[in-house]
């Protein structure tokens, strides 16, 4: 049964690219259906389309930025999981409820060798498995097991990789007669008194309290297209104008982009992503992902765990610090 080749699909910024794209194709099979040497106007509009994508993907906007973090194509957890680790266990269900949350992942691993436990939030690959992990929008089972997963890690003595990609924490009322904000609260708790390291990094939406539920660590990283942001600018534009239509305002005023938040010295690291995305090229962001959870844990491996755990919490504390004069970070 032949393999038929998936549509691309394409963000509104996208067009005039494709649009280009699209005209080298058909000047190639004309070419080649007429016997005709066109390889060096096919070099010349490659050459622009390269251009192009660069000069696109370089001057994005946030609400661009944020189209991107939720490009249906980019890679999930499970994508990251599956090609950074050299073995793979999934763990189940938070030993409370009865249940298990699939939208957070997580287990035991082996990263470059080490025994890790990594986890983090699980999107749908498609509509149904969207709907099936309530679109990575965890429930209070869903953070429970994450706890549960990082005290083991704690307990044997393996560091702890968190990948965030959430929207937000699920704000339904079933969740809230649960316990969402109590389940939140007791992982933000735990995860400040770890003795093992712990890096975080967001891999897409990083949305609320639904991403700080596992997001406390010693370094933070984020990738290039990634957002980081304490509410989904739709919900901001709703709640401050009453207007869904001004999430690009939202989204500009909220400074949630990876430049804004390391100029603002919240992530520690800015992961660059391949031209076009991480979607666009999803070996390349996986190597980029796993240099730098290699880079950081080494260094942190190096730290006294009672080191560790001050730095996490200075770091955690300085946030949002600033001078009355420049109105700068301290």
């Amino acid at each position: 049964m032949p393999v038929t080749e998936r549509k691309p699909i394409l963000l509104d910024f996208e067009k005039p690219l494709a649009e280009l794209e699209a005209r080298i194709t058909q000047i190639r099979e004309l070419a080649e259906e007429n016997e005709v040497d066109v390889s060096d106007q096919i070099h010349q509009l490659e050459s622009r389309a390269n251009q192009l994508r660069q000069e696109i993907f370089t001057s994005l906007t946030p609400a661009q930025r944020l189209q991107v973090a939720r490009h249906p194509r980019r890679p999930s957890t499970l994508d990251y999981i599956q090609a950074i680790t050299d073995e793979w266990i999934e763990l189940h269900g938070d030993r409370r409820s009865g249940k298990d949350d699939p939208a957070i992942v997580g287990g035991v691993a082996r990263l470059n060798g080490r025994p890790i436990v990594i986890l983090g939030h699980q999107k749908g690959r498609d509509t149904k498995d969207n709907v099936a992990r309530n679109f990575g929008m965890a429930s209070p089972g869903g953070y429970r097991k994450a706890a549960r997963l990082m005290d083991h890690a704690n307990r044997f003595n393996m560091p702890i990789i968190s990948l965030i990609d959430t929207p937000a924490a699920y704000p339904g009322v079933d969740a809230e007669n649960l316990g969402q904000g109590e389940a939140i609260a007791y992982n933000l708790r735990e995860m400040f008194r770890y003795d093992v390291p712990i890096i975080c990094a967001v891999i897409g939406e990083g949305g609320s309290g639904g991403a700080l539920g596992i997001g406390v660590g010693d370094r933070l990283l984020m990738f290039e297209h990634s957002i980081y942001s304490v509410a989904p600018p739709e919900a901001c534009a709703a709640i401050l104008w009453r207007d869904g239509s001004r999430a690009p305002q939202a989204a500009e005023a909220l400074k949630m982009t990876a430049v804004d938040l390391k100029n603002l010295g919240i992530i520690d690291q800015l992961l660059p992503e391949p031209i076009g995305g991480a979607h666009a090229n999803p070996l390349q962001a996986t190597q980029i992902l796993r240099e730098a959870l290699l880079q950081n844990l080494t260094h942190l491996l190096s730290l006294p765990a009672a080191e560790r755990r001050e730095l996490r919490y200075q770091k955690f504390r300085s946030i949002g610090v600033f001078t009355e004069r420049s109105g700068q970070p301290v």
